[in-house]
């Protein structure tokens, strides 16, 4: 029961955080004209840091942190309940679809390309982060 509720609290901490992300992040690169005005910036940016805190994540809990804690319980707070109530993948599969529906074909296509490229690169940048300065 311990790991529902702490998967729960992260997860309602974690959709917080994502909801003021796109607050903050509503009125960046917009402009007529400029591509990016129909580019979902807050959806792209939680998935690349949700991908650079997971690697940092695992790579303490893997790494440095391990047996000094229940690792598996923070992996439950942290990685299962904040980072996966903070990262968006069912919207960002959505906004693919409904530029699709657009026609905007080159800016779905970056859209997926660089939101899966440079989120399994944060992912890579954490963990060798943490493996380096540990």
């Amino acid at each position: 029961m311990l790991n529902i509720v702490l998967v729960m609290l992260g997860g309602a901490f974690g959709a917080a955080c994502r909801y003021l992300l796109g607050r903050a992040s509503a009125g960046w690169w917009t402009g007529e004209g400029w591509p990016l005005n129909q580019w979902p910036v807050s959806t792209f940016l939680a998935n690349i840091i949700g991908g650079l805190l997971m690697g940092l994540l695992m790579g303490l809990l893997l790494g440095p942190l391990k047996g000094m804690f229940d690792t598996e319980r923070a992996r439950l707070l942290l990685g299962v309940g904040v980072l996966g109530g903070f990262t968006t993948f069912s919207s960002f599969s959505l906004e693919t679809v409904q530029m699709l529906e657009r026609r905007a074909y080159g800016l779905a296509a970056s859209y997926v390309s660089l939101s899966v490229i440079l989120s399994i690169a944060a992912v890579m940048a954490g963990l060798f982060l943490i493996r380096k300065f540990s």
